[in-house]
């Protein structure tokens, strides 16, 4: 892999060693910035620095020390790291990225052939560094967060103890980003398919696309690019992180069943509503019937039904289209009109299918989104129906065989979105874990300061390929 590595001013070392492995922060600041910000600040969340940089690097040292204390390594592990202006505005938000800076294969002892792995790892299993002009993960983070323009007066959340109230916990964002620089990503081209030269990722050699039944390291450039898109069918298939997702994942994946007609019978991805009844086991089984209020076959429900469509979802589960209005508006029109559950298809094509906003405490029908492309598979085998009845039945329900997060065979699910996310497909956990994981694209708000079982899933995955 490329160096990414550059002049930098003043390097300052700060380590602190453990029992497992030892972390060192190689601070690329110049003067006055970022880890040497002398603005006075006063002591937060246990974390004693007086000055904005020293609170910084303290925030550093804590998630250097959580790794350090997890990982087993005679080798000291350096992340050079710098504050710099990443993307920014007050709707979203670069907080930070790291990643190995180099990466090395068919070395002495490895114990996989033909696999890149990072610098850190790469040391580990070597018991030297392999290269010591090199530091082993480059990290940046975002020096303007809270200011004008960058989360306005959303700063990190500097203290130690995770008490970050509505600002983003620094420290939790450090253990992310320090995972990806230790191998928790693939370095294979996610969206072209394209091998880092023609050598696949130890990654990849774990990476399952269930509709194939092929590893990434086995597939083409174009069978790669398009397993990347296949949310809900690419799987992480390690032993480590098998086994630990029965201890971390709560049981239950919320699921739309089609019973029949047998064309389009099966399993289909759904997000769940902020409001209304949580779906349950054995769920909620009934015909689902079209809200058709504008041509073409478009049943937006943004207004009370027609006597027509009332009749035709009474006692039924009703589908309806996204779009023009509120999901709360649409829930309860059909509810009003005598539905019993309510499935939204999407108006723009992608999965997963998000989650739905909203609040009204008097919807008590559960309610669900579905893909565009799975609303038009719908639309498509109930085009030829009666006034009251399509023959199509499904289930809005929860698989309590199927652990939130997981495969039916217990394989943690990557995030595989469609479109392509670069910088996220395929080198996070998806969204669907529950409990929400530390190696999620987004950084959630209720995350511990833990890398492992039982409450994470992240080191288990590093002890699949290989520390």
């Amino acid at each position: 892999m490329n160096k990414l590595l550059t002049a930098c001013l003043a390097l300052l070392l700060c380590s602190t060693s453990w029992a497992a492995a030892t972390i060192t922060i190689v601070n690329g600041d110049p003067p006055g910035v970022g880890f040497n910000d002398p603005a006075p600040v006063a002591p937060v969340g246990g974390n004693a620095g007086t000055t904005l940089g020293a609170q910084r690097l303290n925030a550093f040292q804590a998630a250097a020390s959580k790794w350090g204390a997890t990982l087993d390594s005679s080798v000291p592990i350096r992340v050079l790291a710098t504050w710099d202006a990443l993307p920014c505005s007050d709707t979203a938000a670069v907080l930070g990225s790291a990643g190995a800076l180099e990466v090395f294969a068919d070395f002495p002892g490895a114990p996989q052939a033909n696999a890149w792995f990072g610098k850190a790892e790469t040391n580990k299993l070597i018991g030297v560094d392999a290269d010591p002009e090199v530091p082993d993960i480059r990290a940046r983070f975002n020096v303007n967060l809270g200011q004008p323009g960058c989360f306005t007066g959303s700063p990190f959340y500097l203290g130690l103890d995770n008490n970050h109230g509505p600002h983003t916990d620094l420290v939790t964002v450090l253990l992310h980003e320090f995972a990806h620089g230790l191998g928790f990503q693939t370095y294979t081209d996610d969206e072209t398919g394209e091998l880092l030269a023609g050598v696949p990722s130890i990654w990849d050699y774990f990476l399952l696309d269930t509709t194939t039944g092929k590893v990434w390291k086995d597939m083409s450039d174009a069978e790669r690019a398009a397993s990347a898109i296949k949310s809900g069918k690419l799987v992480w298939n390690g032993v480590q992180v098998t086994n630990a997702a029965q201890i971390v994942l709560q049981p239950g994946t919320p699921i739309l069943t089609v019973l029949t007609p047998a064309s389009v019978a099966g399993v289909y991805q759904v997000g769940t509503a902020a409001f209304g009844p949580p779906l349950g086991s054995p769920g909620l089984t009934g015909e689902v019937m079209p809200v058709v209020d504008t041509p073409p076959d478009l049943g937006l429900a943004c207004a009370p039904l027609s006597a027509v469509n009332a009749l035709a979802v009474r006692g039924k589960i009703a589908l309806v289209d996204r779009g023009a209005c509120t999901f709360v508006v649409k829930s309860r029109n059909v509810q009003d009109a005598g539905a019993i559950g309510l499935i939204v298809a999407d108006n723009v094509a992608g999965a997963p299918p998000s989650g739905i906003g909203g609040s009204d405490p008097g919807i008590h029908i559960p309610v669900v989104r579905i893909t565009l492309e799975d609303g038009q598979a719908l639309k498509r085998v109930i085009a030829r129906r009666s006034r009251s009845h399509s023959g199509l039945f499904a289930n809005l329900g929860v698989n309590l065989a199927v652990r939130a997060g997981t495969d039916p065979l217990g394989r943690v699910l990557m995030y595989a979105p469609r479109p392509n996310q670069p910088g996220s497909s395929v080198s996070h956990y998806d969204t669907s874990a529950t409990p929400n994981q530390l190696m999620e694209p987004a950084i959630n708000a209720d995350l511990t300061h833990e890398v492992k079982p039982p409450f994470d899933l992240t080191y288990p995955l590093l002890k699949d390929i290989g520390w």
